[in-house]
């Protein structure tokens, strides 16, 4: 049951979905079972993903078939996945590039990022990123249909949240104890943790397979992982470390990366 509660510990620290009442109490708080619960990001993307591509699925049914349709079912999906997630990731993806941007020296950087505040790179990172996948979801079902969009989407939000595990297995963490969301959810994973967010991962993958069988899911996840490495080599060479902005920016880039590398497969296994 313990892994259990660490899911749902998970689902409440990532989503805006209620563990409440009753229900908490039996999954219960601590720093360890927080920091047992990174294991479960994967699982969390089977939520998020799956709800997400639900309302993309549902959308493309019920709107008027013009092409305006995908731009509104793209669209209205990630709206639905950031209410969901109360843009978690997203305020991580803006604050890295504050810091990161706003500031070529380390320490001053992360004072940059402890800032509530959005600044310019804060704002662009966000427009860009949001944009960028709304306009790869949309190609993605002009290419491939709209079944092999909501496929995508559900595939995208686990493996993107695969990827953040292995930053915090390989980097030390460098953000502010006091002030930092991601203690001590963050500070490590042990190898236990990360076979199960492969696992997680991997029973994702099969299904996604068994329902829409392709090598183009090769490729995505190729595109995942080159987001990962070029992340990887970002916050290493910059800050010597990561923080839990960097895992949130981790995750958004990677996602864009799963819909970039699976839009170009449609050239290369034509």
């Amino acid at each position: 049951m313990l892994p259990i509660r660490h899911f749902l510990l998970a689902l409440q620290f990532f989503t805006r979905i209620p563990v409440t009442g009753r229900l908490a109490d039996w999954v219960g708080f601590s720093p360890a079972m927080l920091r047992a619960s990174a294991a479960h990001f994967p699982g969390v993307g089977w939520i998020v993903g799956g709800s997400t591509a639900a309302v993309f699925h549902g959308l493309c049914l019920v709107l008027p078939g013009q092409p305006a349709a995908l731009w509104v079912a793209a669209l209205t999906s990630t709206i639905f996945g950031v209410m969901l997630t109360g843009a978690f990731h997203e305020d991580g993806l803006a604050d890295l590039a504050d810091g990161l941007g706003g500031s070529m020296n380390r320490e001053r950087s992360l004072d940059i990022m402890k800032d509530s505040r959005i600044g310019t790179y804060g704002a662009l990172a966000l427009v860009l990123g949001v944009l960028t996948k709304v306009a790869l979801l949309v190609l993605l079902a002009q290419a491939g249909g709209v079944w092999f969009t909501v496929v995508a989407l559900f595939a995208a939000h686990v493996t993107s949240r695969l990827m953040p595990l292995f930053i915090i297995r390989t980097l030390h963490h460098v953000g502010d104890t006091a002030q930092s969301k991601s203690k001590p959810l963050a500070e490590s994973i042990g190898t236990a943790g990360l076979l199960a967010g492969l696992l997680w991962w991997a029973l994702a993958m099969g299904l996604t397979w068994w329902l829409v069988p392709t090598a183009a899911w090769g490729y995505a996840v190729l595109g995942a992982l080159l987001s990962l490495a070029w992340m990887w080599r970002l916050l290493h060479r910059r800050l010597q470390g990561f923080t839990g902005d960097g895992l949130g920016a981790t995750q958004q880039l990677s996602e864009i990366g799963f819909y970039l590398a699976l839009a170009f497969s449609f050239t290369t296994l034509q």
